[in-house]
């Protein structure tokens, strides 16, 4: 049950943002064996002077398209699985909306099933 927060820079329209959501979500499903109708994301827009990234950090040109996409997820997935989750959604995004491999940056944070709460004050997965 991973929950995704996606952020960029002001400026992309609906159908982009959408289409980021999507490639997100299916890369997901595929992956990390995510429940199709599981589709908990939040989208960031940021304004210019509060976005700072480094453009060449590790040789990787990044430009102002950059979207910085971070997961929260139960400790379940192997290193295999999340690399594969990389590969998919670059392959997602660079098809639509056209993203460059460059401009994603991906973040996986872990924790413990009894860290989730999905609502009704319950830990489902404790």
């Amino acid at each position: 049950m991973p929950l995704v927060t996606i952020s960029m820079r002001c400026g992309k329209s609906e159908d982009y943002r959408s289409a980021i959501m999507d490639g997100v979500h299916a890369a997901l499903h595929e992956t990390f064996s995510m429940p199709n109708d599981n589709g908990f994301m939040v989208i960031n827009e940021i304004e210019a002077s509060n976005f700072r990234y480094s453009p060449g950090y590790m040789g990787v040109s990044r430009s102002d398209d950059l979207v910085i996409v971070h997961i929260s997820a139960i400790r379940s997935r192997t290193a295999e699985q999340k690399k594969a989750l990389y590969r998919r959604m670059v392959e997602h995004l660079t098809r639509a909306p056209g993203l460059r491999a460059e401009d994603l940056f991906v973040n996986i944070t872990e924790g413990e099933k009894e860290n989730w709460s999905l609502g009704r004050g319950l830990a489902q997965y404790a």
